[in-house]
């Protein structure tokens, strides 16, 4: 009967010691910090966590500006790009510094008036306000950011019409001091991807979270190199003048200065940048994007949640064949056929009758309608 108490306590004990240490383990695991040391394992990791570069591209695009800058004997023509919810866009000062009217267009091919808000006198930066784009999404910026030789990095100039330029690079070199048509350019990075007439103001995205490290700015002649104003070296002084700007001193543009008379082939031009931007916004599952391209009459037609749901399967879309053409009303028709790919990579084909024109002096998708398709679905 001894032996049998004394094992039974014994037993008791051990299991009791044994959950003592399970528990301690347990917790020691849940709080320790296990380091990562397979180079495989990291990699896989920052596979994961980096943005697809489409999707920076688009997220970019839609708060980089085109810039139109007139002044009494010239139009020059830039990009810019909100920097806050306040409706201010980042340029060049060489891009607006004579204009008498500055208008915007965005890259849902909105026009805007401008107002200068100041221009920079020996470093190359400007300060627009545009109020239609307060509260409109702005870029990101990370003061800590730190940039190094060889890091990728992504060039964008303005979203809409005939500058549009996208271009893929990295930082070539660090540091570089020039004198450029009396702007001192002072400890700018120096890129491989090119900076041209279009697309100067616009932003420096840092490839691998897509925020804003730069103001591209000057290009060399054959193309081959730019230069970028560090943005964390002049977001001082354009605190500076935000806090300092006087609404009641601003000056815009009237509507008749910025908007001129559509001729065919500009409504047709922008039909088609349209027709693009919006294919782009469905394949990046940017369905509110897609959504404000629409006129206020299809919208009222076609809810959000009815809209998104005609494409929430596609994982792609492709446009396979397309005419414009300007009918008596000023209203470009479209015939657009679309092949759409879904998630178990099936393909069909469907034919689109698009009407583009003017709602409020903006290009807007007045029409859209499906027709019967010309090819049989693969």
């Amino acid at each position: 009967m001894y032996n049998k108490r004394w094992t039974y306590t014994i037993s008791s004990i051990l299991i009791l010691i044994g959950v003592i240490s399970i528990v301690y383990i347990y917790q020691s695991w849940t709080e320790k910090e296990i380091p990562i040391t397979n180079p495989l394992v990291n990699q896989v990791t920052d596979d994961e966590n980096e943005l697809d570069l489409k999707t920076i591209i688009h997220e970019v695009g839609k708060s980089v500006i085109h810039v139109e800058a007139q002044s009494k004997d010239d139009t020059t023509t830039g990009s810019g790009f909100l920097y806050n919810n306040n409706g201010d866009v980042i340029t060049n000062a060489h891009v607006v510094e004579d204009a008498n009217v500055v208008y915007i267009r965005t890259a849902s091919a909105q026009i805007y008036p401008a107002a200068i808000v100041a221009v920079g006198e020996e470093t190359d930066i400007a300060l627009l306000r545009v109020p239609q784009l307060a509260d409109q999404g702005h870029l990101e910026f990370d003061e800590n950011t730190e940039v190094d030789i060889g890091d990728e990095v992504i060039a964008l100039g303005s979203p809409h019409g005939f500058q549009n330029t996208v271009t893929l690079g990295i930082i070539s070199g660090k540091e570089r001091e020039f004198t450029v048509d009396g702007y001192f350019y002072q400890n700018t990075y120096q890129i491989s991807a090119q900076i041209t007439h279009g697309n100067s103001g616009g932003p420096l995205i840092d490839r691998e979270n897509g925020h804003v490290i730069g103001i591209n700015s000057v290009g060399t002649d054959d193309g081959t190199i730019g230069f970028s104003i560090p943005l964390k070296d002049v977001i001082d002084k354009v605190d500076e003048w935000v806090n300092e700007i006087d609404e009641d001193s601003l000056e815009y543009a009237s509507t008749s200065d910025i908007v001129q008379p559509y001729n065919d082939d500009q409504l047709i031009e922008d039909s088609k940048y349209l027709m693009d931007y919006f294919i782009d916004s469905i394949n990046v599952r940017d369905y509110v994007t897609a959504y404000t391209l629409l006129s206020s009459s299809v919208q009222s037609n076609d809810s959000y949640k009815s809209f998104r749901d005609n494409y929430i399967h596609v994982t792609d879309a492709e446009i396979e064949d397309s005419s414009f053409e300007v009918n008596d009303d000023d209203v470009v028709e479209a015939t657009v056929e679309l092949v759409f790919t879904n998630h178990k990579d099936k393909k069909e084909h469907k034919l689109f009758t698009f009407h583009f024109g003017l709602e409020n002096d903006q290009v807007k998708i007045l029409k859209m309608s499906e027709a019967k398709k010309d090819k049989k679905d693969k």
